[in-house]
């Protein structure tokens, strides 16, 4: 397995691109499924999960361009007959979006076969909201050997109220009730950015879809859908991300195409931590750390709320802050794996049930550490930027799912850092 060393106390500073979004792609490329007609995708980001998910369409029956997947920003898909409507665990088991082919293979084809997800070890996700929800739109579900076996000679629109805000259950249910026969009303409904993305990219297709971006959404059905050419929105997290890593280290880092109206809760933060952000452009804003970091307290929320995806990455930031800092995960139960191996490089990080206490401002030093999750990857090497020595992160390809290149980007503004493959 590859390893990303660091030489820690390098200042960052110069321009970086953000790539487009993992979150935003997944159900885009699961929307596919719902025509028999080209659907082009631009702003892809290169990363395991996008390509694991073009090969899981490709032995579906799709036709993918998969070299474009690994060395492009675009790829066109064609789900033409025939499809299998098998998504095998063989090929879904490292990541939990894969269930988002579950509802676009009922409103196509009427059935679907898919494996149980897997994903990062970040605590429970269950798809018991998705299942309800394409019961209520009258489709029979079971679980069975670790598949779900679904069917629905045609889906029929309904009220659905999901019992928490879930985001691959609103992207599921809306791209099935599509195809459905009449309205579906989804309540309590995501609002982030991804399910916007997802229902701009379903009206190109020809949906009828009015309400994203709140909490109820209502999609009138239609017989069929056809192709589009879509355009992902740029990576919130990622950006997130990059704005920490010039905080962090003291430093100033521009970042083009950046959504930062994505970021609003992340944004108001960081500024009551003393960090200066600006608008550069109408894509782009500059980063320019403070010369003393506060410690400010940050609870974890739905969109538009403080993202749990940047609940590990401002952790380590906050080991820099001076003062006390508490931060309080309401999303993920097991989100916090990052907090020992920030301690083993000198952060004073108490656990509380969902509540983590970080006393700051302390020294790091480099150490071999290993990440958990997606997330948890980032932070450590966000704690290994301004550790003094080497920091050895390993199990990195929990990183490779959901960053594109994050060490070229970040020696490419200055970083000391390198990938090293067994």
């Amino acid at each position: 397995m590859d390893k990303i060393l660091i030489q820690g106390g390098a200042v960052l500073r110069g321009r970086v691109t953000v790539s487009g979004a993992k979150n935003a792609a997944l159900p885009a490329m699961a929307a596919s499924l719902l025509t028999d007609e080209p659907l082009r995708l631009r702003n892809l980001p290169s990363v395991r999960d996008i390509q694991t998910t073009g090969r899981l369409l490709h032995e579906m029956g799709c036709r993918v361009g998969l070299q474009n997947l690994q060395t492009g920003h675009g790829c066109e898909l064609v789900a033409a007959s025939p499809i299998s409507c098998v998504a095998p665990y063989e090929r879904v088991k490292t990541m939990r979006s894969s269930v988002l082919v579950l509802g676009p293979l009922l409103a196509r084809f009427g059935r679907a076969r898919v494996s149980l997800p897997g994903g990062c070890a970040i605590g429970a996700r269950p798809i018991d909201l998705h299942i309800k929800g394409l019961k209520k739109l009258g489709a029979s579900l079971t679980i069975e050997h670790g598949y779900v076996e679904a069917e629905a000679p045609r889906l029929i629109g309904e009220k659905v109220v999901f019992d928490r805000i879930t985001v691959t259950g609103t992207e599921n249910l809306m791209m099935a009730a599509c195809l459905a026969k009449g309205e579906t009303v989804l309540h309590n409904a995501a609002r982030e950015p991804e399910v916007t993305d997802l229902a701009n990219l379903l009206r190109s297709m020809g949906a009828r879809i009015e309400g994203d971006g709140s909490s109820t959404i209502r999609i009138q059905g239609r017989p069929e859908l056809g192709g589009a050419d879509h355009t992902i929105i740029p990576d919130r997290i990622e950006a997130g991300t990059f704005m920490v890593a010039g905080a962090i280290t003291g430093g100033a880092v521009e970042l083009l195409n950046c959504r930062p109206e994505h970021l609003t809760a992340v944004i108001e933060k960081l500024e009551e931590s003393g960090i200066a952000i600006e608008r550069s452009g109408p894509d782009a804003c500059r980063v320019t750390a403070p010369r003393r970091l506060q410690a400010r307290d940050v609870t974890t929320m739905e969109y538009p709320g403080f993202a749990t995806d940047m609940q590990a990455q401002y952790m380590a930031l906050m080991t820099q802050a001076h003062g006390p800092s508490i931060v309080t995960e309401t999303i993920f139960e097991s989100r916090f794996m990052h907090a020992s191996e920030l301690v083993r490089m000198g952060a004073d990080v108490r656990i509380e049930g969902n509540r983590a206490v970080i006393s700051g401002r302390r020294d790091l030093t480099g150490a071999k550490v290993l990440a958990s999750d997606l997330r948890a990857s980032a932070s450590l090497i966000l704690a290994g930027l301004v550790a003094s020595g080497e920091t050895l992160v390993h199990r990195v390809y929990h990183l490779d799912r959901g960053y594109e290149a994050i060490e070229k980007k970040l020696k490419s503004l200055g970083a000391r850092i390198q990938r090293i493959a067994d």
